[in-house]
């Protein structure tokens, strides 16, 4: 979370932010980031800085993957990975493991 507020920090100087409002988080579910650790995270280490007041917005983005058998895309049931049309259980990730900023608001002076 610390790299989050320097980044932002870092872009908000760059924009002439004095005060951001919001940013938005991506999370995948395999990341095992949960969301009430990284807001708790946040409120700790945002005190101080430009986006201390700001609203945290996390998007969970559930597990996609793709069997390299049928190309079938699904949601697995997890904790299982096997394909659900063919039961293959080798799998290539669409989605559920990123972890990143997608964006943040704020306000310039005057």
């Amino acid at each position: 979370m610390q790299s989050v507020i320097n980044l932002v920090e870092e872009k908000a100087k760059a924009y002439g932010l004095v005060k951001v409002t919001k940013i938005k988080l991506v999370v995948g579910k395999m990341t095992m980031a949960f969301p009430e650790a990284l807001e708790m995270a946040f409120s700790a280490l945002s005190r101080g800085t430009v986006a201390q007041s700001a609203k945290l917005e996390i998007e969970q983005r559930e597990v996609r993957l793709r069997c390299p058998n049928c190309e079938l895309e699904f949601v697995p049931e997890l904790p299982y990975f096997t394909c659900l049309r063919c039961g293959h259980v080798a799998y290539q990730f669409i989605q559920g493991r990123e972890l990143y900023l997608e964006y943040f608001e704020g306000e310039g002076e005057g």
